[in-house]
């Protein structure tokens, strides 16, 4: 039997659907499990022994066309792990026996093409405005929503824990690069400068950490606000660490060496809950709802703090003292 599990979007979501993937490993032992991925995410899946080979996808449309019509008839089962049409489109493209996927539930020409693209399929009630119509309804977290598909398959063994297999060499980078003591992680992302939140606020917080939890502060950043990094560092206070250009397994591996982990990123939430990192976690004003239900860190202490909708001096002082409590009751 042979298997194909879609997921082409962001990597932290990828990182969400590692329990699934370890699902349909568990439920068909004897199968051929292949990923399909981005050239994006699919480092996620490096040293993932539930998968026996990855393919990604062509970034250029004509070779993504030609790609798709090679998939045709390879595969028994594929399965889109995400409600995005491209993924549909290429488990459509299998024409596998079985093809299996989930759509919103008020994306009403989503539900009505799905019987094109899948033979089952399942319906997610995490659509952001019916969240947002219907408080009433809970909102399943998204390891929950994909493990569903493991049991529409034909799967039996669910596996709930998230998957970033780590090497030696990604251990000892961290090594050098974080002291001793656990400190606590500060990840630098692009949501911490806009809609109700600040730069200041930011290094503030980082000042805060130092003097009231008496830890020592670690900034990780990524390339998307490499721009603002020299900036940052003036207004850091002393002694935090400012640490970047990494691979996703090399800060996941700073990650670990952490006592806690603070962010506004969701995709920073997945990797740290990978690896079982206390977690304070800063959603947006907006949706907060859908998406500190959704998104949430899995299986690891957590605190979820709201964003305030405006960055005032009160507002952003209030902030802080939220994420600061968090980060006491995580610890």
């Amino acid at each position: 039997m042979k298997i194909l599990l879609v997921r082409t979007d962001r990597i932290g979501d990828l990182i969400l659907s590692t329990p699934a993937i370890a699902s349909f490993r568990r439920s068909f032992p004897q199968a051929r499990i292949e990923a399909l991925c981005s050239t994006y995410n699919a480092t996620v899946l490096d040293g993932n022994t539930d998968v026996d080979h990855v393919l990604t996808l062509p970034e250029e449309p004509r070779e993504r066309a030609a790609f798709a019509k090679s998939l045709a008839g390879k595969y028994d089962m594929a399965v889109a792990l995400a409600p995005v049409a491209r993924d549909y489109r290429l488990v459509a493209a299998t024409r596998a026996a079985t093809r299996v996927g989930y759509v919103y539930r008020r994306r009403w020409l989503a539900r009505l093409a799905a019987s094109r693209y899948f033979t089952r399929f399942a319906v997610s009630e995490a659509d952001p405005d019916d969240a947002d119509r219907h408080p009433e309804r809970p909102v399943r977290h998204e390891v929950l929503q994909v493990l569903e598909l493991v049991l529409l398959a034909g799967g039996v063994a669910l596996e709930p824990k998230l998957v970033l297999p780590l090497r030696p060499e990604d251990r000892d980078l961290a090594a050098r690069l974080v002291p001793q003591g656990q400190p606590i992680a500060m990840h630098f992302a692009p949501r911490w400068v806009t809609d109700g939140s600040t730069r200041e606020t930011f290094a503030d917080l980082a000042a805060d950490v130092q003097r009231r939890l008496g830890k020592e502060v670690v900034v990780t950043y990524g390339k998307e606000v490499r721009s603002e990094v020299e900036l940052l560092r003036t207004l850091l206070p002393p002694g935090a660490r400012l640490v970047g250009d990494l691979s996703l397994q090399q800060w996941a591996a700073v990650f670990e060496r952490c006592a806690a982990v603070v962010t506004v990123d969701t995709g920073a939430t997945h990797v740290a809950a990978a690896m079982g990192r206390p977690t304070v976690v800063v959603f947006e004003h907006r949706y907060f709802r859908l998406n500190s239900q959704e998104w949430s860190p899995w299986g690891v202490p957590s605190a979820l703090v709201r964003k305030p909708a405006r960055a005032n001096a009160e507002s952003l002082a209030r902030l802080r003292e939220e994420i600061l409590e968090g980060l006491e009751r995580v610890l």
